[in-house]
């Protein structure tokens, strides 16, 4: 890599050293302004106080990471636009969190998104979900600090590991100095950086490579605009199902029940602002997508029949993506700089993130209920050294993806998927089954740990190595009489070699994770608090349940409901106020509508536009 790599100038070094003092400057001053961080409440949840626009921002932040910048325009580039549909999941991955997860959550006033586990089941649910959640954000990280460090290494010859500690230490510092008042605020600053990093790229390769219509013209031919996949397997790897659908279960573990996420509700003023604050995230979800498999399409136009695997030493399609940049950027002072700052605004969002809600679920969930009597002072000076103690547990993760092989992307998305589907089950299993009782959840959430893990590893250790892909090609095979006998001849051969038994169950879609250690949690989880006998009418605790059944069964008389959801007299009159079914149902019905809308012309969109021919 380092022979191909072009080194920074004065100006690069300028730029991505503003960035680095920037966020640290941020850090300095929310420790030396307002209440100093000196109490668990400034320090772990911003004084609630956040308006809706820095939440919405930060929120956005934290999930568009380096792995996004560096891993969606590699999707793009070597598959095409088929990825591009997770935007429709977007709709309802946010929409059901600012109507069900947030209100609730909110109204229960909580620090860590785990207490609420305590309250609808027990302390030892709220541990397991706690250390579950922590063992999830400990990997992540990994991949987030690894993946900007790898960038830095391939565009300036920069130490790789000594990009990886300045990235650590920085992110630590000001974490752990500002609390989430500094990561909200350094998050705003990062992802207008981001942004302009990955417009900049897109602008100049656009320009470079002879402008719109060749870049279309290229990508069109090449066979990368996707048209609408329906195809139901759900082995296969994306289709408008497994993104479409499977997309929302990855939407709903990040944005309904993750802690970096929920944090950032709570720490809003009201819950009005929480709410707003997810309706905002949609639009710069959707820009940052649009940008990312934009960039991945100008790299198509400018590289398709190009092989560079030997220039860099790898096959990797992440290290093709940093070629690109730095080749459409060279003699364009300051643009380098520019970029790689995008992508360490887009890894130090996201690992503050991970720092501060680690901080606060260690702290909340498995400290303060051992030492109530602990003074705030110590309490927040425990959590800053928890903060700091997982900057540097990261550092050694960071190791361990190095030693991974597949794409950032996909890594990524498989540790949220194998974890976060079990994690989101537990919540669902809670929240809308009022009958599930905590030896459920547990039982629920180990089925659905060790059925997303079985799946998951099987899925790796069955992987065939086989040949490197062959770069991709310019123009689409036309058809032909010999050509279509070798096609029909190749499909029979794959249809004979098409993997069956345990390892057809191992080649499930990744994006199908999420969904089926959901699903499992919450049946096992329902069989078994049902074996062990239902929870009673006034073992749960008032505002823990969101009537959900009751909602969609709104046509069953009122005795049966009585029967079926053991509506307990003690929360009749909070779910009247909080939940009104009749509210709920015209609510829902309200939100729905224009979205359901919405995503029929969109899809509409889309197959128009892959039956559209072009002429050459």
């Amino acid at each position: 890599v380092t022979a191909v790599c072009k080194h920074f100038t004065v100006v690069d070094y300028v730029i991505f050293a503003i960035l680095l003092a920037a966020s640290l400057g941020i850090g300095l001053y929310y420790a030396l302004s307002g209440g100093r961080q000196r109490t668990t409440q400034e320090f772990l949840m911003a004084d609630r106080s956040m308006h809706c626009l820095p939440v919405s921002l930060s929120l956005i932040a934290s999930f568009q990471s380096a792995v996004a910048i560096i891993g969606v325009p590699a999707e793009i580039y070597t598959h095409g636009t088929q990825y591009w549909f997770i935007g429709c999941a977007y709709i309802l991955g946010l929409l059901i969190p600012a109507h069900v997860f947030i209100p609730l959550m909110y109204r229960l006033r909580l620090s860590s998104a785990y207490q609420y586990l305590e309250l609808r089941f027990s302390k030892a649910v709220r541990i397991c979900g706690t250390l579950t959640f922590i063992f999830q954000m400990v990997i992540y990280m990994g991949v987030c600090v690894y993946t900007p460090a790898f960038a830095v290494n391939t565009v300036t010859g920069f130490e790789l590991w000594a990009a990886v500690l300045a990235t650590g230490l920085v992110c630590t510092l000001y974490t752990a100095m500002g609390g989430l008042k500094a990561v909200i605020w350094t998050d705003v600053f990062q992802t207008l950086v981001m942004f302009a990093g990955q417009l900049a790229v897109i602008v100049v390769g656009v320009q470079q490579t002879g402008g719109v219509s060749e870049v279309w013209s290229k990508v069109w031919e090449g066979n990368r605009i996707s048209g609408l996949d329906l195809n139901p397997d759900p082995t296969e790897r994306h289709t408008f199902w497994t993104l479409g659908l499977g997309g929302v279960f990855l939407m709903l573990s990040l944005y309904g029940v993750n802690q970096a996420q929920v944090q950032r509700y709570l720490s809003a003023r009201t819950e009005r602002e929480a709410v707003r604050s997810c309706y905002m995230v949609f639009p710069s979800l959707q820009l940052a997508l649009a940008l990312s498999c934009v960039m991945g399409l100008v790299m198509f136009a400018r590289y398709c029949g190009e092989n560079h695997s030997e220039k860099l030493g790898t096959a990797s399609r992440d290290a093709v993506v940093l070629y690109f940049v730095m080749d459409m950027l060279q003699g364009l002072p300051g643009l380098p700089g520019l970029f790689v700052a995008c992508l360490f605004s887009a890894a130090l969002s996201t690992i503050s993130s991970a720092f501060n809600s680690l901080a606060t679920v260690t702290m909340e969930d498995l400290i303060k209920p051992h030492f109530s009597t602990m003074t705030e002072a110590k309490a927040t000076l425990i959590s800053k050294a928890l903060a700091i103690f997982y900057g540097l547990l990261c550092l050694a993760m960071a190791y361990v993806t190095h030693l991974m092989a597949e794409s950032v992307l996909q890594v990524a998305l498989k540790i949220f998927g194998m974890v976060g589907g079990p994690l989101l089950g537990v919540f669902c299993l809670g929240m809308f089954f009022p009958w599930a009782n905590s030896t459920g959840a547990l039982a629920g959430l180990g089925a659905g740990l060790a059925m997303a893990f079985w799946v998951g590893i099987g899925s790796i250790l069955t992987r065939s190595s086989g040949a490197k892909p062959p770069p991709p090609s310019c123009t689409a095979t036309l058809l032909s009489g010999n050509t279509t006998t070798i096609i029909q001849t190749a499909l029979s051969n794959a249809t004979l070699s098409r993997p069956t038994g345990l390892k057809r169950f191992y080649s499930l879609s990744y994006m199908w994770y999420s969904g089926l250690g959901c699903f499992t949690v919450v049946l096992t989880g329902l069989i078994i608090s049902f074996l062990t006998g239902p929870m009673k009418e006034e073992e749960v605790t008032p505002g823990t349940i969101y009537p959900l059944l009751g909602n969609l069964l709104f046509f069953l008389p009122e005795h049966l409901k009585q029967k079926l959801y053991c509506w307990h007299k003690t929360q009749t009159s909070v779910r009247m106020k909080l939940f009104s079914p009749h509210k709920s149902r015209n609510a829902l019905r309200e939100v729905l509508h224009p979205c359901l809308v919405l995503f029929w012309y969109i899809c509409l969109f889309y197959y128009h536009m892959a039956n559209f021919n072009v002429p050459p």
